[in-house]
């Protein structure tokens, strides 16, 4: 960790990501595809962030019955135009009713942070930073969910996508932690403290690469779940972007707090901003740039 701890400072990181998260789901608010405003501020917020740190972005727009909205593709120019690149997404949307705070302001606050370490650490690694729209009911699972348009895209184009990484509510912390029936007895911890990283079969040897690199963070404690069937003997292992890419036999994984088996504001206006712990995801930050600086 030495080479990221002499030139980021966490103060200034927490500081960052306060003020996306502010932005997102405390001057925005609630972010449904259904409300035009707020999706259209969201999009823009994204937008300009990535632009203002140097990269080229692209919209991938599409229409869900009479809204118009999009999909906010990021990268350097080379990066765009490469046929073969990683994928870094994280879901922009939230339901109705809910400040979205860590469902999914955290992901795309995180999202927008390495963006911005990885060109200051000069990274050199083909990546896509993707914001997704339409992940939320009622377009998840269905055509129009973001992710399903962007992987179709890759398909259509004949795209290599070398992994991908889905950020999925990465910023609650807790002194208790609940795990699908299936999985109480395999020994995972009793406390929610750590991150997260779930697979499936096909994309083992990816995640265990992140998980590698993530243990040299000591302080993120963090965990796997590697499952078969591209999740559906488990079904709450599907339920964000990462299990489009399953679909298409993509490699993905989901990185994540673990969402409603310890966030009891899930879905909920209690999903606000004051209940996240920041810290946590500033160290979310450093070890994805661990991860992009070995898979570069």
């Amino acid at each position: 960790m030495e080479i990221f701890n002499k030139k980021i400072d966490n103060s200034f990181l927490v500081n960052s990501i306060q003020k996306h998260i502010n932005k997102l789901a405390v001057e925005i608010g609630p972010r449904p595809v259904t409300n035009e405003q707020s999706i259209k501020k969201t999009e823009n917020y994204i937008t300009n962030y990535f632009e203002n740190i140097g990269l080229e972005v692209k919209q991938q727009r599409y229409k869900y019955d009479n809204y118009d909205i999009a999909n906010v593709i990021a990268g350097s120019q080379k990066n765009l135009l490469s046929p073969k690149y990683y994928v870094i997404g994280a879901h922009y949307d939230s339901v109705p009713e809910t400040y979205g705070a860590d469902d999914n302001a955290s992901g795309i606050a995180v999202l927008l942070e390495l963006a911005r370490y990885t060109i200051q650490e000069k990274i050199s690694l083909p990546v896509h930073f993707v914001a997704f729209t339409a992940e939320e009911p009622p377009t998840f699972s269905t055509r129009h969910q973001g992710s399903k348009v962007f992987v179709k895209s890759v398909k259509e184009k004949k795209d290599e996508i070398l992994g991908a990484i889905i950020l999925e509510m990465v910023g609650y912390t807790s002194n208790e932690q609940a795990y699908p029936m299936v999985l109480k007895w395999m020994g995972y911890p009793s406390k929610g403290n750590f991150i997260g990283i779930v697979g499936n079969r096909k994309s083992k040897k990816f995640g265990q690469s992140i998980f590698q690199s993530f243990k040299k963070n000591a302080q993120l404690p963090v965990e796997t779940l590697f499952v078969p069937f591209n999740g559906r003997i488990l079904p709450d292992t599907r339920l964000s972007d990462h299990s489009s890419f399953w679909d298409a036999g993509l490699p993905a994984v989901m990185i994540t707090d673990t969402a409603f088996f310890r966030n009891p504001n899930y879905h909920s206006p209690q999903d606000t901003f004051d209940t996240l712990d920041y810290f946590f995801m500033a160290e979310l930050v450093k070890s994805l740039l661990v991860t992009l600086k070995k898979l570069s």
